[in-house]
């Protein structure tokens, strides 16, 4: 069969005649007849003829559409990364500095120690989730988790957990410790920089300190006890923190191993009650995060427990929880009071707008009208409390 075009098989169409009813003379470079030969020796040209025909000539102008539109996106796409390399490299001093002082907060608030040290952990946690540097250079929402199992793949093709900055700041990295280390690189095809920051997980706490339990997955708390990295991606623009990730190097650091830790095993739940009646995982409650003190916080599980029936009538654990069931690539949980808390207008706004939940196959599904009412009834409920609960929160903080 032959080529529909000359170009297509690398080679001059076998003709003249053949040639011309393409519609495009593929002229090999240096050949008689050429009107430059200087630039046909370094590029074939492509002589359009007059087509006898309109279906040729409908065929000739979409096929020179077609180069001239790829030739244009493939200027375009140089003079943006053109334009990003320059930001970026206008940006690397600002944003230098501040990875510096990211990793000297981290080292000092949050310091190597024993993987089970409680008290080590409250520091680090109490540090963090109130006024830190940490908390304040995270965006609105930061993407959190391993890379892809394909080494190189984008972070678009990585599943990867939105957290809100409180949520991320007070409950996740405290998981670490920090040695103070750092490296900065630019990533031209993520146009973000890349930090580097030695770092060694907490394996030894409670199970009831862990945002939930991470080894309902085996390989994801494998993946996070082997861990001597924590990644930090920064936009050149903002100088936010806009995702997260926390891997192993394949380097060997003597200071950043600990032993392996055999976890409880899982029983399918994500929240559960101790020996002593309280309510567990902790830090899901505010408890270590928000004062004692706080007047709120009494009736936040008993608001939560309200909506967390709502919201498994309207189906959102179908999707929000930790081992993402509907395989998104953007989760969201739900499945704890504070995750519920930094999640909550964008929860209440998708239900008023019919955006969620879905189907199996990621289409709306429809809820009744009583289930609907009653999750934004208890939804409103639950994000006034925790309004009120920071705003006492922020008038006990000492001015900056």
């Amino acid at each position: 069969m032959q080529p529909e075009f000359p170009w297509q098989a690398g080679v001059a169409a076998n003709s003249p005649s053949q040639e011309r009813a393409a519609g495009i003379f593929f002229r090999p470079p240096g050949s008689a007849g050429d009107a430059s030969a200087a630039t046909s020796a370094v590029f074939p040209v492509m002589v359009p003829h007059e087509p006898k025909s309109r279906g040729a000539r409908a065929k000739l102008a979409a096929t020179v559409a077609a180069i001239v539109t790829a030739i244009f996106a493939c200027c375009l796409a140089f003079a943006l990364t053109a334009i990003a390399r320059q930001g970026a490299g206008d940006a690397r001093p600002g944003i230098e500095a501040t990875v510096g002082q990211l990793a000297a907060e981290l080292s000092t608030v949050c310091p190597l120690a024993d993987p089970g040290d409680r008290q080590a952990f409250d520091a680090c946690r109490q540090a963090l989730f109130r006024d830190s540097l940490v908390r304040r250079s995270v965006d609105t929402i930061l993407l959190w988790g391993r890379p892809h199992p394909r080494p190189g793949e984008s972070l678009k093709a990585t599943t990867l957990t939105e957290l809100a900055p409180e949520v991320w700041a007070g409950l996740y990295a405290p998981l670490f410790m920090f040695d103070g280390s750092w490296h900065l690189e630019h990533d031209d095809s993520e146009v973000l920089y890349r930090a580097r920051l030695g770092a060694l997980f907490r394996n030894a706490l409670d199970p009831g300190q862990y945002p939930y339990p991470f080894w309902h997955d085996a390989r994801k708390w494998n993946d996070y006890q082997a861990a001597n990295t924590v990644i930090l991606w920064i936009s050149p623009t903002s100088g936010k923190i806009v995702a997260g990730q926390f891997t192993n190097d394949g380097r060997q650091r003597p200071g950043l191993r600990s032993e392996p830790v055999r976890p409880p095993p899982f029983d399918g739940q994500w929240m559960w009650t101790d020996a002593t009646g309280a309510t567990q995982p902790a830090p899901t409650l505010f408890r270590g995060l928000f004062s004692d003190r706080n007047p709120h916080l009494r009736d936040l599980e008993t608001r939560y427990h309200a909506l967390a029936n709502a919201m498994r009538k309207g189906h959102c654990n179908d999707c929000h929880v930790p081992a993402n069931p509907s395989r998104m690539s953007r989760l969201v949980l739900l499945q704890t009071p504070v995750h519920a808390a930094s999640e909550i207008k964008r929860l209440m706004k998708a239900v008023r707008d019919n955006d969620m939940p879905v189907d199996d196959t990621m289409l709306d599904r429809e809820i009744d009208a009583d289930s609907k009412e009653t999750l934004l009834q208890r939804g409103a409920a639950f994000e006034a409390l925790i309004d009120a609960a920071r705003a006492w929160e922020e008038a006990q903080r000492p001015p900056r």
